[in-house]
């Protein structure tokens, strides 16, 4: 026995009574898919006007941004608590299907080729398969969770007009379609056996169903030891990537990050603190950029002085008597241009001597 939801709204509430409503979350423009953790009590949902994914508790008292950059046109959303990996489709430009941590780490493409609005998407826990409609290509596929091992489910013009969201259960998979007003089923391997299970809908924008194959059961390891896993704020499952991956991590609300301790939140560092951090490290980048060029300049200038240092002691001085001016009649200069021991190695000023023809006989 299971059961089937068919959603018409995009209003994040929730109900209690027939026609009572609770107001969960407000300043979401348009949500367009939501998936619920059913065992750490939380919701996912892609908001298309803010082009992010979120994550907050049932109640709506604390909730936190995981993505923000990236996303071009987010739709579908589905989230699987026991490995924590959650998965999203984007019929932005160009159209994907990703995946991540449910905390926001580890984030990956795992559809990239051969789509084009990729609306809805499920997952199989049981075969370890998501599934997903295309709207323009008239497709239902479905592959591995690492992305491998393809399969094209159904190509149908006339079963798949514009579906927009889609469910598996046992061999069976189920999805609407907005175009065709209808809810349809098929069989989740091949494809065939297509039947029309609802008709003269108005607008069929989600469905799901609930069973405990698909709401498998699973440990709560934000609870396991203490409260909320001694986060001060939100406590969210780890992708379990290996056998040392921590259960869980803790995260903080805007404008604050985890402490050393990896559990308390603390302010962000200011604006004007990482301006000056940013000018210190490009003046140090700056001074070490100029410091090759002041080592080269010192290292020529090192080199001309030892060159010309070794041109002067190389120059030779040369000593000699002028007869012509010793035999000045007008008088006897005695003029000693020796070399002495302390002037070895340093030339003289030239010296001009003009004389006349009665001073040379």
């Amino acid at each position: 026995m299971f059961c089937f939801f068919f959603l018409l709204s995009t209003v994040l509430d929730k109900r209690g009574d027939v026609g009572i409503h609770k107001k969960v979350m407000d300043n979401v423009q348009t949500p367009l898919g939501i998936a619920v953790d059913w065992i750490y009590k939380s919701l996912y949902w892609s908001d298309l006007g803010t082009k992010t994914i979120s994550v907050a508790n049932f109640n709506g008292t604390k909730r936190k941004v995981l993505f923000n950059r990236g996303l071009r046109e987010p739709a579908s959303i589905a989230v699987d608590p026991l490995s924590g990996f959650m998965y999203w489709s984007d019929w932005g430009e160009p159209a994907k299907i990703e995946k991540s941590g449910m905390n926001g780490a580890d984030r990956q493409v795992l559809v990239a080729t051969d789509i084009q609005w990729p609306n809805g998407i499920t997952l199989d826990l049981i075969k370890g398969r998501l599934y997903w409609v295309d709207s323009k290509l008239h497709m239902l596929c479905s592959v591995d969770l690492n992305g491998d091992n393809r399969n094209r489910v159904l190509q149908s013009a006339d079963y798949l007009v514009h579906p927009f969201a889609l469910t598996v259960f046992e061999d069976r998979v189920f999805w609407t379609d907005g175009e065709n007003k209808a809810i349809y089923g098929a069989n989740k391997f091949s494809g065939s056996d297509v039947i029309m299970l609802a008709s003269n809908l108005n607008d069929p924008q989600d469905i799901i169903v609930y069973h405990e194959l698909i709401q498998l059961s699973g440990t709560n390891w934000c609870t396991e030891k203490s409260e909320n896993g001694g986060c001060s704020y939100m406590c969210l499952p780890a992708p379990q990537i290996n056998k040392h991956s921590p259960k869980y991590t803790c995260v903080c609300p805007e404008g604050q990050e985890l402490a050393a301790d990896g559990q308390r939140c603390r302010p962000e560092a200011n604006v004007s603190t990482s301006i000056q951090v940013d000018s210190t490290a490009r003046g140090s980048a700056a001074a070490w950029a100029i410091l090759p060029v002041l080592l080269l300049a010192m290292a020529g200038a090192g080199a001309y002085l030892m060159w010309r240092n070794w041109q002067l002691k190389n120059q030779k001085s040369m000593n000699f008597d002028n007869p012509v001016y010793l035999k000045t009649t007008e008088e006897d200069l005695s003029i000693d241009i020796t070399r002495h021991g302390a002037n070895v190695g340093h030339t003289y000023p030239a010296i001009s001597i003009v004389s006349t023809d009665d001073d040379l006989s």
